[in-house]
């Protein structure tokens, strides 16, 4: 009978329409790449520098058949060949190109990227070239073949290279452009630094020719009793079985493949995961010729009123605003270590949540934040005044919302899908944010979506929350810096809040610049006193908003910005940090850090 009671009942869900693993609609991408063989091609690449793209172009505009891609070696010494990646320059993936080469500093274009490896083909084994984000467009070449390109510089993209590569030595090539446009997402204008290049890592993935190649497991909305997901088998058959056990909670169960997706529900009791206590269990999935092994949490997230329940009961969300900017070194950051300093920070200041803003960060911070117990909001880059009516940017936009959330969908800590971030109202905005939500909502219909709105209007309350996109959303991210754009930091205090809206509210930014280290009065600007008594103000403000589910200041540590020009105060830094880039705690974090740990517990 214990046997019995251990091998569950599969459902498997047949519907009407055959559903392959295409159609749930989810990026073609493989989960968990960290649970596969795979060969890094981290470490130094050969570059060139191209910013007329002669490289790509002959002088007629045309695109070359015998560029840079093709990594030519002369053969004879009359050969003309006006390139060579074997004496040029070098660049560390992953990385910018801007902080490791003081020329390329504020340079957007196009820099060529080589790297050769050593592969050995086994017949019984399929490889991808694996790319965890390049900054902004990329076209991928390998052994002077093109494969394929990609549009967005924050989420992975993959190509099938097994009938490409060659026994022995292969050579791949990346023209990487970064250069900033008016339909891109973002836009021109954005506030922090355009970092250019390979700036997360690249792998090349061996799989079993029959795979798996996606999942998805978690709770249903609403349900802590019953574990369910679906199993994506590239070059499987129908009735294939695809074993799914979770050895702690002693459960072991077989589901069958049809048209690529075997479906399976579980009757279970885990422990929810929580920020005081971020358990995840093992879930290994196995077919006939193929194992992956994750670590999944399980919870519940939803909204009641101006409330956000997890696990069914209210949390206030004590969080911060992270940018992807290295601390000590600045640039991008590369590394699990410069993730882990960051978020021993944001532990520090007493948060259990972050704002991964204002794109989706690397793999290695989401999970690494799961493990320390941080809830999630994460956001792609539908930054300010991009072009809404522009069919070719919402589907650019839509395609970095789909890979974010393939990406990280088994992540329990991920809640909040950020679709936006201070938009202008209008109906063009409107329609495009909400087919983004819908868009969401479709592929994950059990976390909450939430915009950032810099809209508010102005009732006889007080600051009126108003904007239509709060119909959209399930919680309303508003961004107001009382004390610095606009108002003094006398009246911040004072400041009254309304809402059209029976929703939870997160102030999602909130702050002001100082300088690390410059003191004066409390009403002099840059000052580590006036950031101070900016955040005292407006703690004052919150502590008055009954509708307040959360907050998120802007923001954790300074960070580089182009737009920052002031020289001698932030020298193309945004001051708005809690901490200096070089690690150095201002005021204003141990007022935010006393709020967190006095209040809201």
């Amino acid at each position: 009978m214990k046997l019995i009671k251990t091998i569950l009942i599969v459902f498997v869900i047949i519907s009407n329409t055959p559903l392959t693993a295409q159609e749930t609609g989810f990026s073609d991408l493989l989960q968990n790449i960290d649970s596969r063989e795979k060969i890094e091609l981290n470490g130094m690449w050969d570059i060139i520098v191209d910013p007329l793209e002669n490289g790509y172009y002959n002088h007629r505009l045309q695109v070359k058949d015998d560029g840079y891609f093709k990594n030519a070696k002369m053969e004879s010494p009359s050969d003309l060949i006006e390139y060579n990646f074997d004496t040029s320059l070098q660049l560390m993936v992953p990385g910018d190109w801007n902080t490791q080469m003081d020329k390329l500093y504020y340079y957007e274009g196009t820099v060529w990227y080589k790297k050769d490896f050593n592969y050995t083909i086994d017949s019984n084994e399929l490889a991808f070239l694996y790319f965890e984000a390049v900054n902004y467009e990329s076209i991928v070449y390998l052994n002077g073949e093109r494969i394929g390109s990609h549009v967005g510089g924050y989420t992975p993209f993959q190509f099938d290279v097994t009938d490409k590569l060659k026994e022995g030595t292969n050579f791949v090539v990346v023209k990487v452009d970064n250069k900033r446009k008016k339909e891109n997402v973002p836009t021109v204008n954005q506030d922090w630094w355009n970092y250019g290049g390979i700036t997360r890592s690249v792998h090349l993935v061996k799989t079993p020719i029959s795979h798996i190649a996606d999942y998805s497991i978690q709770l249903p909305k609403g349900n802590t009793k019953t574990i369910e997901g679906w199993v994506s088998v590239k070059n499987g058959k129908d009735g294939d079985a695809v074993n799914v056990s979770i050895p702690e909670l002693k459960k072991n169960v077989d589901a069958v493949v049809k048209n690529g997706l075997a479906k399976f529900s579980i009757k279970a009791k885990p422990v929810l995961w929580e920020p005081k206590n971020p358990k995840t269990y093992e879930v290994i999935l196995k077919t006939a010729t193929d194992k992956i092994t994750d670590h999944i949490g399980f919870r519940t997230i939803e909204t009641k009123g101006s409330k956000i329940l997890l696990n069914g009961k209210d949390i206030f969300l004590k969080g911060i605003s992270i940018h992807e900017e290295a601390p000590f070194k600045t640039g991008r950051v590369v590394s699990k270590e410069e993730c882990k300093i960051l978020l021993q920070w944001a532990k520090e200041l007493g948060c259990n949540f972050i704002r991964l803003a204002h794109y989706p960060h690397s793999e290695a911070m989401v999970r690494e934040a799961e493990k320390m117990g941080f809830i999630i909001w994460s956001e792609i880059p539908v930054y300010w005044t991009i072009q809404f009516e522009n069919k070719d940017t919402y589907a650019n936009a839509k395609n970095q919302l789909t890979e974010m959330i393939s990406r990280d969908k088994n992540r329990a800590s991920v809640v909040l899908w950020s679709m936006a971030n201070e938009t202008p109202e209008g109906e063009a905005r409107l329609s495009f944010i909400e087919n983004l939500a819908k868009q969401a909502r479709e592929l994950d219909n059990t976390r909450l979506i939430t915009a950032a709105l810099d809209t508010q209007g102005y009732g006889d309350d007080g600051n009126l929350i108003e904007d239509p996109l709060g119909k959209v959303v399930d919680v309303i991210g508003i961004n107001n810096y009382c004390g610095w754009y606009a108002g003094s930091t006398e009246s911040c205090s004072k400041l009254k809040w309304a809402s059209a809206y029976n929703k939870p509210m997160i102030m999602s930014e909130v702050g002001g610049g100082a300088l690390y280290g410059l003191h004066g009065e409390k009403n002099e600007r840059w000052t580590e006193e006036y950031q101070a008594e900016v955040y005292r103000t407006n703690i004052e403000m919150m502590r008055n908003i009954d509708f307040l589910a959360g907050l998120s200041p802007w923001i954790l540590m300074d960070f580089r910005s182009s737009r920052r020009p002031l020289r001698r105060i932030q020298d193309d830094f945004n001051r708005k940090g809690l901490i200096s880039e070089q690690g150095m705690k201002k005021q204003a974090f141990f007022i935010l850090r006393d709020y967190y740990l006095n209040e809201n517990n």
